[in-house]
């Protein structure tokens, strides 16, 4: 799964949480990628956040995150992204993990059911 967010008051938003609350039970044992987007910090500190409410839900959380620092200047008027080549090479890491975790996390819970 992944989840979009922007970076709210150096967090993320509340009617985030709200959406995460509400489908406790279905994050359970599942992969978590990010894209973030925010102002210099890029949506980053909300994506830090998040990786402590996921870890409480039982999810795991891949490392990469695709990141729009300062994004009112990152996309052109029909919001495609300026550098598409980085944002492409980010997208296609955070991705390539998520498909790893998300594997192996299903294979685990045919194998062993989580507790």
């Amino acid at each position: 799964m992944v989840v979009v967010t922007p970076e709210y008051n150096h967090s993320y938003p509340a009617p985030l949480k709200a959406a995460i609350d509400y489908f406790h039970d279905e994050w359970r044992t599942k992969a978590v990628g990010f894209v973030a987007y925010g102002g210099m910090g890029g949506g980053l500190r909300a994506v830090e956040h998040l990786r402590t409410v996921f870890a409480e839900l039982h999810a795991m959380t891949v490392r990469d995150t695709v990141s729009f620092h300062n994004f009112w200047d990152r996309f052109d008027d029909d919001g495609t992204p300026r550098d598409a080549e980085s944002t492409a090479a980010a997208a296609k890491g955070m991705l390539n993990q998520l498909d790893w975790w998300g594997r192996a996390l299903r294979d685990a819970r045919s194998n062993r059911p989580y507790a």
